[in-house]
């Protein structure tokens, strides 16, 4: 993120930098610190998901960190907000946060199918640009929800599945989609992590995080340009490799 994310955005010139955060410490979760240093980086929004509430440090501060969503399809007397309107050059993008209903079995989100339809009405009173992350483990999932909100946001960018998906498409109502954008980290990985302790987790069964992986990182997600009326303009994907950070060399 450090070398490739300022690169990008000088090409670029995104008005909002938005990044799912919710592995960014150590793949479990994301803690207070990393959430700073990502938004020093440049990133303007940071969504969440099954993890979000996994570093106690984050969720003791998610009420004064208002870049930091949590799935917004949460109980409401959970910590922190699911969705907030955002600067982005002359106007304002309503982000929102939502998890899955499919492959989670910590975390339990309240329909997200249910959910979407009233609180989308609800932020195009204010802007008509409105971004869906949407964290899930189905793909069958993601696509029906993507063409339920079709017509009703700008945008529903899929993640959680830490592998790019080269579906990405605007919808006939005018919604862009991607079932997953992709992940940030090394490529010769198992998820971020090094192939060789996950090998042995399947072997095993013992589940083994232990060894983050450095080899040929890279920045992955998709570019989104919008219309006037909030509609997706285009949608491509970004893929960036950069060189093995210094840290990560005597490693």
């Amino acid at each position: 993120m450090k070398s490739a994310l300022p690169a990008l955005k000088a090409a670029e010139k995104p008005d909002l930098t938005i990044a799912n955060a919710d592995g960014a410490t150590a793949s479990h979760g994301l803690g207070r610190q990393h959430a700073g240093y990502l938004r020093k980086l440049g990133v303007d929004a940071m969504t969440g998901g099954d993890s979000s509430f996994f570093k106690k440090d984050l969720v003791e501060s998610l009420e004064t960190l208002p870049f930091v969503l949590r799935p917004a399809n949460y109980p409401p007397e959970s910590p922190g907000r699911g969705w907030r309107y955002f600067n982005a050059g002359k106007t304002r993008v309503a982000v929102v946060s939502m998890i899955g209903r499919v492959g989670f079995n910590r975390v339990h989100g309240d329909n997200p199918f249910t959910l979407l339809p009233g609180l989308a009405e609800r932020l195009r009173q204010e802007t008509p640009y409105v971004i869906v992350d949407f964290h899930a483990g189905a793909t069958a999932e993601k696509q029906a929800f993507f063409f339920l909100a079709d017509g009703k946001v700008s945008a529903v960018i899929g993640s959680h599945g830490r592998v790019a998906t080269s579906d990405e498409t605007v919808l006939p109502q005018g919604t862009g989609v991607i079932t997953d954008a992709g992940r940030t980290g090394s490529l010769d990985s198992v998820g971020g992590c090094d192939p060789e302790p996950k090998i042995r987790e399947y072997l095993t069964r013992i589940p083994d995080w232990s060894r983050d992986a450095w080899a040929r990182p890279a920045l992955q997600g998709v570019l989104i340009d919008l219309d006037d009326k909030g509609n997706t303009r285009s949608i491509r994907r970004v893929y960036r490799e950069c060189g093995t950070p210094p840290e990560a060399e005597n490693r």
